[in-house]
């Protein structure tokens, strides 16, 4: 049976779809693209109408086509902020709104469905790595149907002194469950497919023990009745085959994370109310804490190995929405629940570790280019491809608009002066663009009484907010650099390694953090001395780009250093509401990670 034949058995098989909400969707779908592309439309027009007066150039021309390159997902991102705000304050129940399936939820419904929770991890600390997974075995074991939940640590380690800690840990959890044959350890000798391959080895070695499993890196944290929410959904709609609630960000001790997942927090609420709003049932998954139902993924969602060599060849990297687009193709629906759930994830302490990160993301969704032929793809999975890689290309297009502005700067020099007024009112209409998700997220906060307060109140909140937009103003050009060097190296064969992270708050180096950060540094340079030899008057206007590219190092050294994040953490500066009420899960996961510390600082007895 081909994949064709196979997702028609599939589509069969299921429960009939309901027309009704998909005329729905559709006329919300077609409202949307009408948005975006009026606004992408009026934007470029605005700028057109700008240069049109002085002739358009080969400057005026490369900067046309590099905004045209950063409009579609801007205008994307500011109309799925708005119309998520709308919905938060208007919809009796907006994650019912935009997910009906949680119709299904509003009960305390047995569990019936037979679930794997599986992390997978590659080098990574194994006693961090253990002491989630125990945490989050402890917590389901805490609900009524917690013994229907197995659990599974697939390792793709290479390290063998890592590997051995792997094994001596698990065994020793292993003798202290009551029911010791629900925990499961298996480690590959070679890392094939990297953690897509992990997981596909799984699902066909375990595929017809279980219905559904739940996917873990070995930075998550869900809590049981988080995970049972998922399962309750699935056994509430049939026709789902992947499901998630939003995953936030955990408390962090480091500077750089707290200031990003401060404004992450923010920026994804209204966002993703957003995107599900229309999106529907071709929803996003993120690759992790999601339900996934089992047999469908194992016979529809194979990854195709792509042609031609890495890093663009070969296995693909960013697997988690070619997934979804594999199983909506199939016939299941993907959604997402717009609502923060005892759902962790940790971010990178560091800025060279987040553009590392980054990096890696980059890559991935290059390789979606030789995926957008696919056959049989639903219209919306396949926008969402091309969406993945407009994200990225959007960097490369502000470069080439500040590269070639600077430049105009000696080829038009005494042409006919710009329309000033039309450009700072253009230069404002991009940039509070560019920051409503995150500014809605924070109104959406400051308007809800018993959240405002979550956040240690109102003026507390503010102002946190407003150093989170100055810093991230400061650190979006820096990362939109390392995107444009990276992609300009693709063609070329350059790619990214990647193993365990570093995840704990350390010091960083003023020779580390220039190691990384010395092209940034080497544009501002250069942008300051163009900028200044020609156009001095144009500097006040280039500060934000100026001061982003020559404060890199200094910053990236600044929000690593453990005595900044110690200080924010002392006086709540980007608190986030675990910061000051720690759930229930992370004080297990606190208890556990003490005891794992503990038992490794032991001296070893010997036997005399």
């Amino acid at each position: 049976m081909d994949s064709r034949t196979a997702a028609e058995a599939a589509v069969t098989a299921l429960p009939a779809p309901d027309t009704t909400a998909a005329r729905i969707l559709g006329r919300r779908r077609l409202l949307v693209f009408l948005l975006v592309s009026a606004t992408c439309i009026g934007l470029f027009a605005a700028l057109y109408a700008l240069f049109a007066g002085g002739g358009i150039g080969w400057t005026e021309a490369l900067m046309l086509g590099g905004f045209a390159l950063t409009l579609p997902w801007l205008a994307l991102g500011f109309w799925n902020a708005v119309i998520g705000f709308v919905i938060l304050h208007t919809a009796r129940d907006p994650a019912l709104y935009v997910a009906p399936t949680l119709a299904g939820l509003r009960g305390e419904a047995a569990i019936t469905l037979r679930t794997a929770v599986v992390m997978t991890i590659r080098n990574e600390d194994a006693a961090r790595a253990v002491a989630r997974l125990r945490c989050i075995q402890q917590s389901l074991d805490a609900e009524p149907d917690g013994p229907r939940f197995d659990f599974h640590l697939l390792s793709d380690t290479a390290d063998p002194a890592v590997a051995a800690e792997e094994e001596r840990l698990v065994e020793a959890w292993r003798r202290q469950m009551g029911r010791p044959q629900r925990l499961h350890y298996r480690r590959r000798t070679d890392n094939t497919g990297f953690k897509a391959g992990n997981v596909r080895e799984f699902v066909e070695r375990c595929g017809d023990d279980y219905d559904l499993f739940v996917p873990l890196d070995a930075d998550s944290v869900m809590s049981g009745a988080a995970i049972v929410r998922l399962v309750r959904a699935m056994q509430a709609d049939p026709r789902l085959g992947i499901v998630q609630g939003l995953v936030v960000g955990m408390p962090s001790g480091s500077l750089f994370a707290r200031v990003f997942q401060f404004g992450m927090r923010h920026g994804m609420r209204s966002y993703t109310t957003g995107s599900a709003w229309w999106q529907g049932d071709c929803g996003p998954y993120w690759g992790h804490n999601a339900a996934i139902r089992l047999r469908p993924f194992r016979d529809h969602c194979r990854l195709p190995l792509l042609p031609g060599r890495p890093p663009l060849g070969g296995h693909v990297l960013s697997h988690d929405q070619v997934e979804a687009a594999l199983m909506r193709r199939a016939g299941w629906e993907v959604r997402v629940f717009a609502e923060e759930d005892d759902s962790f994830e940790e971010n990178p302490p560091a800025l060279p570790g987040f553009i590392g990160r980054d990096l890696r993301w980059c890559q991935g969704n290059m390789q979606y280019w030789r995926l957008l032929g696919m056959p049989g793809l639903h219209p919306v999975s396949r926008m969402q491809l091309v969406l993945a890689i407009l994200m990225y290309l959007g960097a490369p297009g502000w470069m080439l608009f500040i590269a070639a502005g600077t430049a105009q700067v000696y080829v038009n020099a005494g042409s006919a002066p710009l329309n000033v007024a039309g450009g700072v009112a253009l230069f404002v209409t991009v940039v509070t663009m560019s920051l409503m998700p995150k500014i809605l997220g924070v109104l959406d906060v400051l308007l809800r009484a018993r959240t405002r307060r979550a956040y240690g109140g109102g003026l507390r909140l503010a102002g946190a907010a407003v150093l989170e937009l100055a810093a991230s103003t400061l650190l979006a050009p820096a990362v939109s650099l390392a995107q444009t060097r990276f992609m300009a190296g693709l063609p070329l064969g350059r790619a990214v390694t990647w193993s365990g992270q570093v995840r704990d708050a350390r010091r960083l180096a003023w020779t580390e953090a220039l190691r990384g950060l010395w092209p940034q540094t080497a544009a501002g340079i250069g942008l300051l001395a163009a900028v200044a030899w020609a156009q001095p008057a144009l500097l006040p206007w280039m500060a934000p780009v100026l001061l982003a590219f020559l404060c890199a190092v200094p910053l990236a050294v600044l929000t690593a250093a453990p005595a900044a994040g110690a200080w924010a953490r002392r006086v709540g500066l980007f608190d986030i509401p675990e910061d000051r009420a720690r759930p229930e899960v992370l004080r297990l996961l606190d208890r556990l990670e003490a005891e794992a510390t503990a038992a490794a600082a032991e001296p070893v007895r010997v036997a005399s």
